[in-house]
């Protein structure tokens, strides 16, 4: 228990640094008259377009639990993803564990006499939910990729000078000893649990847990309909795009960027919202004003202005659907 609040008052201390990082610059007259000059109803658009991607989400992930469950119904796969959304801003990345739990809670008996026995159980659900988020940050990767190398001399020099050159000042050899060091740590444990999974208590629980996920890794190879799975990625990043596009269009101070710009900023919030920290809050609003003054010129103020408007309005969601599924969670038998 002492562990768990040491790691989320570190993570709210972070946030709170970053804002505090993030603002510190702003003169608040400048913030005030640039929100004034906003267009409201692209932010209304922004809105729907993240609402419907919670949907595709949803259904997206029902696709690889029904090998595993076909009781699973999209409703309780959209209450899950809302649930989990919004218990990220309690606690980062606590939400992926509690929406496996809703699932779990809704599935079905593997016998009737005995209903505690899911079909999918926490640790085929969990190996869902690694897939699917692992998906996601490859597509992310790959995307970033493409735009970085596409238009290099318009986008490259952020990374370069201001992620990779402080990583590379920040992290020395001696570093990628210690990486060398835990991951040889990580090959001798998983042996140890295999070769002991039959004789050792301690390690049959731990195999059965691991055995769990792999089951749950496996449903996309028995997912029917794959290219829907593809389909709803490409929408799901599409809706993404629009958030991020419409928020831009919201802003007049924006006006001379582009579609390619807001994939951009799309990409960038994404590695915003990857920092541990509760919601992304803070993280997002620094990487997206960097981004915006490093790669645009964008003043703090009107940089700032973006990113608060672009993370309250997903905020504002994420809180309104996660109370909504969380009511329906409870008053559903």
């Amino acid at each position: 228990m002492k562990g768990k609040i040491l790691k989320y008052t570190a993570s709210a201390a972070l946030a709170v640094l970053l804002l505090w990082v993030s603002f510190r610059e702003v003169e608040w007259s400048g913030f005030m008259e640039g929100l004034k000059t906003c267009r409201w109803e692209f932010i209304v658009i922004s809105m729907a377009a993240g609402s419907f991607a919670f949907w595709l989400r949803a259904i997206r992930w029902r696709l690889l639990l029904l090998p595993i469950d076909d009781s699973i119904s999209r409703l309780t796969a959209f209450n899950g993803i809302n649930i989990g959304n919004i218990s990220n801003f309690i606690f980062p990345r606590i939400g992926e564990f509690i929406r496996c739990g809703v699932i779990t809670r809704r599935s079905a008996p593997v016998d009737p006499a005995h209903p505690e026995h899911k079909k999918a159980s926490y640790d085929k659900v969990l190996g869902t939910v690694v897939l699917e988020r692992g998906w996601e940050l490859l597509v992310m990767l790959m995307l970033l990729g493409v735009v970085v190398v596409g238009g290099f001399s318009r986008f490259g020099g952020f990374f370069v000078e201001q992620i990779l050159d402080p990583m590379a000042q920040r992290f020395n050899f001696s570093v990628w000893w210690l990486v060398s060091i835990l991951a040889s740590a990580a090959i001798v444990a998983a042996w140890l649990i295999w070769h002991f999974r039959e004789r050792n208590a301690f390690c049959s629980k731990i195999w059965g847990i691991i055995r769990g996920l792999m089951q749950g890794f496996s449903s996309c190879l028995r997912m029917e309909r794959k290219w829907l799975f593809f389909a709803y990625t490409a929408c799901i990043w599409g809706m993404y795009w629009l958030m991020a596009a419409s928020t831009m269009w919201a802003a007049p101070f924006l006006d001379h960027l582009d579609l390619i710009d807001a994939l951009f900023l799309s990409l960038v919030g994404g590695l915003g919202f990857a920092v541990p920290v509760p919601g992304g809050i803070g993280a997002f609003h620094f990487i997206i004003s960097l981004a915006l003054s490093a790669v645009y010129g964008v003043s703090p103020e009107m940089g700032i202005i973006y990113a608060t408007l672009s993370h309250t309005s997903q905020a504002i969601t994420q809180i309104f659907f996660g109370l909504t599924s969380y009511a329906s969670e409870s008053l559903r038998k």
